[in-house]
């Protein structure tokens, strides 16, 4: 894009923003659509086409038609090490690409950002020389899947530059300033609509990072008794699971199985107290409503509502599977926004030798900000929890949904009837449980036969101490415990 007289782009707060909010009114006057013909405007709408203001980050976004309608869009931050660079422009051209293929519109161009801040002594221009080889991967990936890459631009030190504009008289070698926020027609259309990007991203990830202070010591002692404690429990009841799997392959008359139209019994153990101790700090939460306007203030708050031992037991609870799949339910009403400050809250307290548990309460923070309508903050703590396990199968999941623009309704439906079907079987269990088992004549009988069988009586529990001492038992000592407590999470129990 080397004439830069020419329209560069079509800006529509609305589909552009948030590509999973409903659908836009008929109203002319509620659709502005802002026409960009500089790189000074294209830079400009980086921000409100994110929801925050990118600080390291490769973006691409598409464009449609012939006036560069904006469509998708993918983020990723810059790897550290060059050599990774092919490999990450190829995948993020194919999801870009892909992405828009299958909402029925390929793009008929890309428009591309890199933006970083100098490291030390490193200045803008460094910067700008530093990552052009990542530019040119850009281009050529999406050359590849013959989408043209029609500019690329390098954002640093609130400055930025061009690699496709060859003319010094626009595109100096020292770089353009950025408009200042708010002062263009841009900003104007996006307050009018009420699309914000104040924060930065080092503001959204700082509510979700690990903690700095004295209090960090203190909570990683915390975790390391939960260890102790949970660890043995953890193991006991992932064998007794497979156990009760076990069971569902047998024929009714064999022992005393679920039989096979039965699922094991969730609600027990290590998974029923850490939903349950939830469920009691998110009750505190609510009641105590964040200040208005500070972030930093209503973290400090939450922090102060939740003690060392609360936040390591739910931390070690939330790293089986399941467990973190039915945390994923409080999606939405008055849950959801108590469930996103605990697992705010949580990722923070993920510290020291502890830091890659936060994998689980990043994912479900990123989850619940999303399926709550704030995207940026929902594929920055996404992000956030690749970046601590990139095999974290339900991060991979939700974030490649967002990138494909996905409507989180269609994952919050799917949720709301695993809840459904278990609180119906709850129902039914607990109607079993006061039967008295009298025969009743014939109508009688055919309930009872309807009835789930009983279980197989579990065995009664050892203590944390006991199952220590066993033979087999899980090591003793801090590092051990972490090593083993990692593999669990990592089995997926």
């Amino acid at each position: 894009m080397t004439n830069h007289s020419e329209a560069t782009g079509q800006y529509e707060p609305d589909s552009s923003v948030h590509a999973d909010s409903p659908a836009r009114t008929a109203d002319p006057f509620g659709e502005p659509v802002v026409t960009l013909r500089t790189p000074a405007e294209l830079a400009d709408a980086l921000p409100y086409l994110l929801g925050f203001r990118p600080e390291e980050s490769i973006v691409l976004i598409a464009l449609h038609g012939e006036r560069g309608r904006f469509g998708g869009r993918v983020r990723l931050g810059v790897p550290e090490r060059a050599e990774d660079w092919p490999c990450v422009a190829e995948q993020l051209a194919q999801c870009l690409v892909g992405g828009s293929e299958r909402r029925g519109e390929r793009p008929d161009g890309i428009v591309a950002f890199l933006c970083q801040d100098p490291v030390g002594a490193e200045t803008g221009q460094q910067v700008v020389e530093r990552l052009r080889p990542l530019a040119q991967e850009l281009r050529t990936a999406c050359g590849r899947l013959d989408v043209p890459v029609l500019e690329v631009m390098c954002i640093a030190q609130s400055r930025f530059w061009t690699y496709c504009c060859p003319d010094t008289s626009c595109c100096p070698p020292e770089g353009v300033p950025l408009l200042s926020p708010g002062t263009s027609v841009l900003a104007a259309a996006a307050t009018y609509m009420g699309v914000r990007a104040d924060a930065t991203q080092s503001e959204i990830r700082g509510r979700l990072a690990p903690w700095e202070t004295a209090a960090a010591a203190d909570q990683e002692r915390a975790l390391d008794a939960a260890s102790a404690e949970l660890l043995p429990r953890m193991l006991r009841d992932a064998a007794r699971d497979e156990e009760l799997v076990g069971d569902l392959g047998k024929d009714p008359g064999e022992g005393e199985g679920n039989g096979p139209d039965r699922a094991p019994e969730e609600g027990q153990g290590v998974a029923s107290d850490t939903l349950d101790l939830a469920r009691r700090i998110m009750a505190r939460l609510a009641a105590a409503p964040p200040p208005p306007g500070d972030t930093l203030e209503a973290d400090i708050r939450d922090d102060e509502l939740i003690a060392h031992d609360e936040a390591a037991a739910l931390i070690f609870g939330l790293q089986v599977r399941t467990t973190r799949d039915r945390a994923a339910e409080w999606m939405e009403g008055a849950e959801g926004p108590s469930a996103l400050r605990l697992w705010r809250a949580l990722s923070r307290r993920c510290v020291g030798a502890y830091a890659e548990y936060a994998a689980a309460p990043l994912a479900l923070a990123g989850w619940v900000a999303w399926s709550l309508g704030d995207l940026a903050e929902g594929q920055e703590a996404l992000d956030m929890a690749l970046g601590v396990d990139s095999r974290y199968a339900f991060a991979v999941l939700l974030n490649q949904a967002c990138n494909d623009d996905m409507d989180p309704e269609t994952i919050r439906r799917c949720l709301r009837r695993k809840r459904e079907a278990r609180d119906g079987s709850t129902l039914r269990d607990e109607a079993a449980a006061h039967d008295d088992g009298a025969p009743h004549g014939d109508a009688a009988v055919r309930d009872d036969a309807a009835l789930p069988r009983r279980r197989r009586r579990r065995r009664p529990s050892r203590t944390a101490s006991e199952a220590s001492r066993a033979p087999g038992g899980p090591a003793k000592g801090p590092q051990n415990r972490r090593q083993t407590a990692r593999r669990i999470a990592k089995d997926g129990l």
